[in-house]
């Protein structure tokens, strides 16, 4: 049960954002854009990063259900998500990807942890610079992200089906669909 009465039974920030809609639609907004949006980086890999720092931070709710949104959308699914979450330096990802996680990581720390050598070894393994701006912000978004989820106690189920059908939904649908243009 969550610290406040949310007047609802959605788990996470489902249950937040329905409870403030209008701070809802503006993080869901936020959300699509980082790792929905058109980009060089695969929306697997986007939310493999958010999920990476989830799974840094302990935030149960947006560790699982962004490992379900990246493993719904990755070659190797949810292994292969829980093994790069799990152990970066042994994990068969590009080496791209491994910097920009490995600076997700520093920024889940502290942004002043990401140094002038980590950009340059994103950089060399192929990260552009819109890459590494969106992983970081996409870890900046999801340390406040879980901190809103957990400061407030909500609730985080338990069975990991609930997860896979949450990754239906978004994987088809997005976090804040738009509306289809009128001609």
């Amino acid at each position: 049960m969550a610290h406040i009465e949310l007047g609802n039974d959605a788990p996470g920030i489902r249950g937040l954002m329905q409870y403030r809609p209008e701070t809802g639609r503006v993080l869901n907004e936020l959300a699509e854009v980082l790792l929905r949006d058109e980009n060089s980086l695969p929306r697997g890999e986007r939310e493999l990063i958010a999920s990476y720092v989830s799974t840094l931070n302990q935030c149960r709710f947006c560790s699982a259900s962004h490992k379900a949104f990246a493993a719904a959308q990755l070659p190797g699914g949810a292994e292969f998500v829980a093994h790069a979450c799990s152990d970066l330096d042994t994990a068969p990802i590009s080496d791209k990807l491994r910097a920009l996680l490995n600076i997700a990581g520093h920024v889940q720390q502290i942004g002043t942890a990401v140094t002038e050598k980590d950009v340059a070894v994103a950089r060399e393994a192929g990260a552009t610079d819109i890459e590494i701006h969106d992983t970081v912000l996409i870890a900046a978004a999801f340390c406040m992200y879980n901190r809103y989820v957990d400061g407030l106690g909500t609730y985080a189920p338990d069975d990991p089906a609930a997860y896979e059908q949450m990754a239906q939904v978004i994987v088809s649908n997005g976090y804040a669909p738009r509306p289809e243009p009128t001609t």
